[in-house]
């Protein structure tokens, strides 16, 4: 669907905890409601990431385990990772394809 489909490299701890860091002070650009994971949400995702490398996002979703799983199948969507997440906010890294 979208150009940028090659594989994450992973990320260390240190790179993953200075991205949290950064992440803390972002607003959240995504907002995944209780419809869950929609097109137009990976869509927004990926638009996003066009303008930056980090992504903060809200998951309006009570259950834990399922804020978790949307935040991985979103990363995996858009070809990103999961840097962090606390209670109903992560962050999404998403390295900017080489020009």
């Amino acid at each position: 669907m979208h150009s940028d489909s090659s594989p994450q490299p992973q990320l260390s701890s240190a790179e993953r905890k200075h991205l949290r860091g950064l992440a803390m002070r972002l607003k959240p650009l995504i907002f995944i409601g209780k419809s869950g994971l929609t097109d137009a949400v990976i869509a927004a995702t990926h638009k996003a990431f066009e303008k930056t490398e980090l992504l903060k996002l809200k998951i309006l979703v009570d259950d834990r385990v399922q804020r978790e799983a949307l935040a991985s199948e979103l990363a995996n969507a858009a070809n990103a990772q999961v840097v962090g997440q606390v209670g109903k906010t992560a962050a999404l890294y998403r390295k900017k394809a080489e020009p």
